[in-house]
């Protein structure tokens, strides 16, 4: 189930899945090779993530955040993610430094590609730094909150570069890496106040939609 759940995630977190659109467990099942009950099951996880909303005797859809839904994540993303820095902050080893590198590296070389591959990168950096507290209830509500998070910017952000993001990353890095914890923190919080406010919020994406096709390059696993 990790497969379906992981291709349906970042098809929504990219933009190539929008607000609204429909996710039959059907095609869902033949997109990805597996029963209706495991895309059932999936639909379900994804649902417990804010991704998708499941309402009795009706078809699956993707969450469609409003801007007020988006400035009440970013507040809660902010009291969180707060609290990862400040028990990260002197204490990142120096192979869990080049982990975060590496994927600011990757959001780097995405820089020049759709602003949905740099969503997911920013998206992956922020949930990377919550597992390294190694606090399973911290890591599990950052993780939900970032990708509702993601949903709202791929949904409703308009065009931006992510040049900003990628040296703020750098920095939080540098900064968490020596501390002191407050800084950190405050560092932090700046600088998803600073992603809100570059990128939220405008409006309409609407496009023809095929889900196979739509769903086709994510599930290569």
């Amino acid at each position: 189930m990790a497969a379906i759940c992981q291709g349906i995630r970042r098809a929504i977190i990219e933009g190539a899945l929008l607000p609204g659109d429909r996710l039959p467990e059907d095609a869902l099942g033949e997109s990805f090779g597996v029963s209706r009950t495991i895309a059932r099951h999936a639909l379900g996880q994804l649902a417990a993530e804010g991704l998708v909303d499941l309402r009795r005797n009706r078809i699956a859809t993707v969450t469609a955040p409003t801007p007020a839904d988006a400035r009440d994540i970013f507040d809660i993303r902010v009291a969180l993610e707060r609290q990862v820095v400040q028990h990260l902050a002197g204490h990142l080893s120096a192979d869990q430094v080049a982990v975060l590198k590496d994927i600011v590296q990757q959001e780097h070389d995405a820089r020049h590609g759709p602003d949905g591959a740099s969503i997911r990168l920013a998206t992956e950096f922020h949930i990377r730094l919550a597992e390294m507290t190694g606090k399973p209830i911290l890591v599990r509500y950052v993780t939900e909150i970032c990708y509702r998070a993601g949903l709202s910017l791929s949904a409703l952000a308009r065009p931006h570069s992510s040049e900003c993001a990628i040296s703020e990353h750098l920095a939080l890095i540098d900064l968490i890496a020596r501390g002191p914890a407050d800084k950190a923190a405050d560092m932090m919080a700046e600088h998803l106040e600073a992603v809100a406010a570059r990128a939220l919020l405008s409006g309409d994406r609407s496009r023809s939609r095929d889900l196979v096709n739509i769903l086709q390059p994510y599930t290569k696993g």
